[in-house]
C-alpha cells in the first residue's frame, strides 16, 4: 500500500497552508472591516517588472455591495513593496478586530 498511498498524495493536499498573507481592509461606503488571506505560493502572477503582482477585489458580507479593489505589489521575495485601494482603506489587524468586538458580533471567516 505504500506506493498507492504515495499516489494519494499527489492528488490529495495535507491541509497544511504556508505562506500565507493577509490584508485588512475598511469599506468606504458602509464602514464593515474585511480580512483576506492571501497564499503567496498560488495567488500571485508574476510582474513584467521582476516580482510579483496581485488584484484583488473584496465584497462585504451584505450591509453593501460595495467593490473594493486592492492591487499589492511583491518583489522576488514575495515581500510587500507596494499597495493601492479604491473604494476603501487598509486597516490594521487590531482594528479589524475592534470593528467586530463593538458589534458584537464574531469576526467572519477568512475569504480566498
Amino acid at each position: 500500500m505504500g506506493f498507492l498511498d504515495a499516489l494519494k498524495g499527489l492528488f490529495v493536499g495535507t491541509g497544511r497552508v504556508s505562506g500565507g498573507y493577509y490584508i485588512y481592509v475598511r469599506c468606504n461606503r458602509c464602514g464593515e472591516a474585511l480580512r483576506t488571506r492571501i497564499n503567496l505560493q498560488n495567488d500571485l502572477s508574476e510582474s513584467d517588472a521582476g516580482g510579483y503582482i496581485l488584484n484583488k477585489t473584496l465584497v462585504g458580507s451584505g450591509r453593501c455591495f460595495e467593490r473594493i479593489e486592492v492591487h499589492l505589489e511583491f518583489n522576488p521575495a514575495r515581500q510587500l513593496v507596494h499597495r493601492e485601494i479604491s473604494g476603501g482603506e487598509f486597516i490594521t489587524a487590531q482594528e479589524f478586530d475592534q470593528y467586530w468586538a463593538q458589534n458584537g458580533n464574531p469576526a467572519p471567516r477568512v475569504t480566498r
